[in-house]
């Protein structure tokens, strides 16, 4: 008996408990008059938190939370709120140096990749590639972060080390220990090389790009060069009125250089109005990392003015943004409308292909090996794999490119620790995995076969 009540007890108080339960959660029902305005929602749920919310409420941070997923609403990945430490971040990366691992990135399907590493950067150095998948930033998850919330996380102070996880197409999970440094300002690189041909890289567009790159031209015209190579390789654009500017000295007055289409269908046609374009032989190196504002330029430069294109396909981002600023100096950066190349086209997510296909060569995708860990033998790992491919590219045929660190690998690392006298234990590590590192940019330098083939298919116009 006593047994029977107190299993009718038990269920008797979990049905009052429940009941209190639901009356807690059953929400009442908060008039909004039908006044048409779009916000009086937004403004009623301000109105219960403020007065019901069981702790105190920050107001400016609810202001920028719902700020911030008006506009992660729109689904675009170019479409961003800036917080006023964001925005002084967009603004130092498009004005000035900045201190960090010098990388572009955006978000893609719930992802933040790669788009291209800045020229001479710490990205670049460890060899970070167009189109990686950042997964991790120092063992911490980045999944849902946003551009600019993940920008926060990888940039920091010079001399001080990040630690990315990146998944690579074709090769898997990859891991990159990054020393941060500054990043210049200068974003135009020029030289002669073989037989009076003049080379310019265009590594991004800032606000002082089409200056530098006057000043290139200016240099290479003194040197009298007889054919010109435009590099835009890795380059991940920048500022739509430098490509404009930049494409006009090399577009015939009159002719298209770009187009941009608004919401309503109407479109803007912008056309040279140079009287005196430049007239040498010319041609335009593009690849994987070629993005934006250097797609822009390419397609300006081809169509326009006849101009080849020599390399592998552009990235595919054929969108405007424009960035206004709140007193706070936050910001929010919105895209504006479509850019179509100057025959009408919309590259967006296709990408311009080149008139004349040139790949590097293979070891010109090989991961960057962390000299910190120790690779010897018996182990089996990627970056076994990738030092076997380094090895092998630097004449030292004996390496079976396995993944497994056997005996002839072995072999193969102290012939080259005693070729550069460097102590003889048969693993990588250190100074042997730096040396070899180093070996191969050389090497790549020496073998630039999409420079090798712009030169070739230059000449051929001279």
């Amino acid at each position: 008996m006593k047994k029977s009540r107190l299993f009718i007890w038990i269920i008797v108080t979990a049905i009052v408990t429940a009941g209190i339960t639901y009356s807690i959660v059953k929400p009442k029902e908060v008039s909004i008059a039908g006044n048409g305005d779009p916000f009086q929602k937004l403004r009623s749920t301000y109105d219960i938190l403020q007065k019901g919310y069981y702790k105190d409420i920050d107001t400016d941070k609810l202001v920028e939370g719902a700020i911030k997923g008006m506009v992660e609403s729109l689904e675009d990945p170019y479409s961003v709120y800036m917080d006023v430490e964001q925005a002084k971040s967009f603004s130092e990366n498009i004005s000035s140096s900045f201190e960090g691992i010098g990388a572009e990135i955006q978000e893609s399907n719930g992802t933040i990749l790669i788009v291209s590493p800045i020229k001479g950067s710490p990205a670049e150095e460890v060899g970070l590639k167009p189109k990686d998948v950042i997964l991790k930033v120092d063992k911490e998850s980045i999944e849902g972060l946003s551009v600019n919330e993940a920008v926060m996380k990888i940039r920091g102070e010079k001399g001080t080390k990040v630690n990315l996880v990146v998944r690579r197409e074709g090769v898997g999970e990859l891991n990159f220990t990054i020393t941060r440094d500054t990043i210049p300002l200068e974003t135009v690189y020029s030289e002669v090389i073989e037989d009076n041909i003049g080379k310019i890289q265009i590594t991004k567009f800032s606000e002082t790009t089409g200056e530098e790159l006057a000043k290139a031209l200016t240099d290479l015209q003194e040197e009298k060069v007889e054919g010109l190579i435009i590099d835009l390789r890795q380059n991940p654009g920048g500022l739509m009125d430098q490509a404009l500017a930049m494409s006009e000295l090399f577009v015939a007055k009159g002719e298209n250089i770009l187009q941009v289409e608004y919401n309503n269908g109407s479109k803007e046609v912008y056309k040279s109005e140079n009287e005196a374009a430049i007239d040498l032989p010319i041609t335009v190196l593009i690849d994987g990392g070629t993005a934006s504002a250097g797609e822009i330029m390419a397609a300006a430069l081809h169509q326009s003015a006849g101009i080849p294109l020599v390399g592998e396909k552009t990235f595919g981002k054929g969108t405007v943004q424009s960035a206004e600023s709140f007193k706070d100096t936050s910001s929010v950066k919105y895209t504006t409308a479509k850019w179509l190349t100057p025959d009408g086209t919309w590259i967006h997510e296709k990408g311009i292909e080149p008139q004349i296909k040139a790949e590097l060569p293979a070891y010109a995708n090989l991961p960057f090996i962390n000299p910190e860990i120790v690779l010897k033998k018996g182990d089996s790992k990627t970056e076994v794999n990738a030092a076997q491919q380094m090895l092998k590219a630097l004449g030292y045929e004996e390496v079976s490119v396995e993944g497994y660190f056997d005996d002839s690998t072995e072999k193969a690392v102290k012939d080259f620790q005693k070729q550069h006298k460097l102590t003889v234990d048969g693993k990588i590590t250190g100074e042997t995995t730096m040396k070899i590192m180093e070996l191969i940019q050389s090497k790549l330098q020496e073998n630039d076969t999409q420079l090798e083939k712009a030169i070739s298919v230059l000449k051929e116009k001279m």
